[in-house]
């Protein structure tokens, strides 16, 4: 039976709906500008997934209250923040199906409206005392840069191993989903054990829902992204890195190759996904997510049973099972 996210939202739908009116409010701003531009962020808003993980969190932990929703509007702001600047850096035009702020508006206002959104941020936590969320949210957000820029580093030679892919989605990814979890926690008044036990479920999460993402581009068909975008990317994923490790030494030089140099053909993305399917990148993948997957769920049983809980449960089954 499929999962909807409205069920999985119902022991939290009020505290959801009113956090989207406060994260609108702390958007405000007077430059009409700024704001014009805040309010086209704000309608082009995803699946609403960070915040559901730190309200379910906070409730699973304790009590949800003023602030788990700061917490949640930090997180929602801090990151914004860096998607803004991600497309900037990536000269992406698009993002989820909008345009991206830097198509509209280009990049000197994009980068702008990125330092915005982070001062926003900082300055919500800085005026209600709320350190430790800020201490949490900050040091997911220097991870995922100390990520890319690993991912970077890495993708100029195409030497990244299995662990060196794990330290990559780590930071790049399961920080943030492991801030959630953490700041729900600690917003909730959990102790230090506590918060520690829901920062690992979060990143256990993170690395499966970066192993699905990286998935989707050896997909039958184009959903979410499109086919073989990694490969043209040159982004070494696990699925790929398995079928050359398990490659010879031939086979290995010849991949390697058109990844490194005719990655902008699609008949050689398409030999590249073929050459991973055969090898059992996919499969190696697959296992790989759910053993993720399962440790999460492990982490959750040492917690009564409760609507959060449940939830909880079925927000992580969404997260393996999505098509987007």
């Amino acid at each position: 039976m499929p999962l909807f996210l409205e069920d999985i939202k119902a022991p939290i739908a009020t505290e959801m709906a009113e956090f989207e009116q406060k994260f609108r409010a702390s958007m405000q701003t007077r430059v009409l500008l700024l704001d014009k531009i805040m309010g086209y962020i704000v309608k082009r808003k995803g699946k609403q997934m960070r915040p559901m993980f730190v309200f379910l969190s906070a409730g699973l932990c304790g009590k949800i209250n003023e602030s788990t929703f700061r917490g949640a509007s930090l997180i929602e702001l801090l990151h914004t923040a860096t998607l803004v600047h991600d497309d900037v850096v990536d000269e992406a035009n698009y993002r989820r199906g909008f345009f991206s702020v830097n198509a509209l508006w280009k990049n000197k206002i994009a980068v702008l409206v990125g330092d915005f959104l982070l001062s926003r941020g900082l300055m919500l936590s800085v005026e209600n005392k709320d350190f430790d969320l800020l201490s949490i949210v900050t040091n997911a957000v220097r991870e995922m840069s100390e990520g890319e820029l690993l991912q970077i580093e890495k993708s100029r030679k195409l030497d990244i191993t299995e662990d060196v892919y794990y330290e990559i989605i780590r930071k790049k990814t399961a920080s943030l989903i492991a801030s959630c979890c953490s700041v729900g926690a600690c917003s909730s008044g959990a102790g230090e054990d506590i918060i520690k036990k829901m920062q690992q479920f979060g990143e256990k999460i993170g690395m499966a829902f970066q192993i699905k993402d990286d998935l989707f581009d050896y997909g039958e068909q184009e959903i979410g992204k499109p086919l073989g975008i990694d490969i043209k990317e040159k982004k070494m994923t696990l699925p790929l890195i398995y079928a050359l490790s398990s490659a010879g030494w031939l086979e290995k030089k010849r991949i390697i190759r058109i990844v490194k140099n005719e990655s902008g053909k699609p008949k050689k993305v398409k030999e590249v996904i073929e050459f991973v399917k055969k090898s059992g990148g996919i499969g190696y993948a697959n296992e790989v997510m759910n053993k993720f997957h399962q440790d999460a769920l492990l982490i959750l049983k040492d917690f009564s049973d409760s609507v959060y809980k449940r939830s909880l449960i079925d927000l992580v089954q969404f997260t393996i099972d999505r098509n987007n």
